[in-house]
């Protein structure tokens, strides 16, 4: 109902739906970012580039995915535009204060993974997303996705044992 009503031109209907989806898609947003400025900025972005073409959704139903779709290609970019503005080793720390120091090395271990691994983690084991909801996102066969989100997993399970032996 929200989102036909935004179709049709009702900011408010839009600004409930954003409101609706503004913690879930900052978590994934943080995920990917790892700074509260970062994060809220791809809010900002996601939500004038969803208004802006909100009238392409033509699946209701889809809003929640389609969202979720423009603010990961968001970040996406946002990282890559990172990596080529500011060299690695002379970038400024990020800050840390969003996530506690247990899921620190959590999230460094993601940052290892490449973009598409990385996503599958977010989106199933931190999310908690179905492989079918999944699938529709990525716009692949759900056993694909199956396949890839294991794969991802025990990539980050290697990443995360092999920091332990450094630090044991």
């Amino acid at each position: 109902m929200l989102v036909r009503a935004a179709r049709n031109g009702d900011d408010q209907a839009f600004t409930r739906l954003m409101e609706e989806e503004k913690a879930r898609l900052y978590r994934i947003a943080y995920a990917y970012l790892h700074s509260r400025p970062d994060a809220l900025d791809a809010l900002q972005e996601t939500a004038f580039r969803a208004f802006r073409s909100i009238r392409k959704l033509h699946d209701h139903a889809l809003f929640s995915t389609w969202i979720t779709r423009i603010l990961l290609n968001y970040c996406a970019d946002e990282r890559k535009r990172q990596k080529r503005t500011v060299p690695p080793d002379y970038a400024a720390p990020k800050e840390v204060s969003g996530p506690q120091p247990d899921n620190l090395d959590l999230y460094m271990a993601l940052d290892c993974l490449q973009p598409s691994e990385k996503q599958l983690v977010i989106l199933k084991y931190m999310e908690d997303w179905s492989y079918p909801q999944i699938a529709a996102l990525l716009q692949m066969p759900e056993s694909t996705v199956k396949t890839r989100a294991r794969k991802a997993l025990d990539q980050l399970k290697l990443i995360l044992g092999r920091e332990e032996e450094a630090y044991g």
